[in-house]
């Protein structure tokens, strides 16, 4: 009898060790897909801009999710101010956008995931940070955020482009170097071959020229030979 409560107790904790394996790989695999398809809100590759003062620029933002969005709450924030926010219904459906600002304009489209705005008449109290900021109620009110950084100057920085002039110019001489080169040795072949074809018609034409002679003078002492 203690034998058999034995065995039944280790298959007994063989099969929780199973189902506790089991519910791991479950969670893990679960955890694996909500990270992929979890919201995500980018703006762009290039996350600094420098603008000149007084000039309009472009505050870029789009958002992704992999299983799709339902009242997508979204907003642009700079020190904690809020420049403008609104809610997408759905997918395709455009947002009703309430601005608090009076330089910034929603130019985003839900259609392309597009929550981007404008910042009319930049002045140098507009540098700083401006985060875009969205949350997913489908997803358990998952949400992301990505921070801008605006700059900006009197005048536009200068790049110098005196290396990049100087390579292009040795390049093309050196390409120009080599197709003059190409051209020189493509007459002088063509002369050198126009050459030896002369040569040959001149042994062509003395070789005919002596075979003849040497023919007709056979001839003329086979003639010249006195009868016996």
């Amino acid at each position: 009898m203690v034998m058999a409560d034995s065995t039944g107790s280790n298959v007994s904790s063989r099969q929780r060790s199973g189902d506790l394996l089991h519910a791991g790989l479950a969670v893990a695999l679960l955890l694996g897909i909500w990270s992929v398809a979890g919201l995500e809100v980018s703006t762009g590759k290039v996350s600094t801009l420098e603008a000149m003062n007084g000039s309009t620029v472009l505050l870029p933002c789009t958002y992704s999710s992999c299983i799709g969005i339902k009242n997508l709450y979204f907003n642009w924030t700079k020190n904690g101010t809020m420049l403008c926010e609104a809610v997408i219904p759905i997918e395709g459906v455009e947002p009703k956008v309430s601005v608090f600002h009076e330089r910034v304009e929603f130019v985003g489209s839900s259609k392309s995931n597009n929550i981007s705005i404008l910042l009319w008449n930049i002045t140098f109290e507009d540098e700083g940070e401006y985060v875009c900021f969205a949350k997913n109620p489908k997803e358990k009110n998952r949400n992301h955020s990505a921070i801008f950084t605006l700059i900006v100057v009197d005048q536009v920085k200068e790049v110098d482009n005196t290396l990049t002039v100087i390579i292009v110019s040795v390049l093309g001489g050196v390409i120009g170097l080599v197709i003059l080169i190409m051209v020189i040795k493509a007459l002088v072949v063509r002369f050198l071959c126009k050459g030896d074809e002369k040569n040959k018609e001149c042994l062509v034409s003395s070789g005919n020229d002596n075979t003849e002679n040497g023919l007709s003078g056979a001839k003329g002492e086979k003639q010249g030979t006195p009868k016996a």
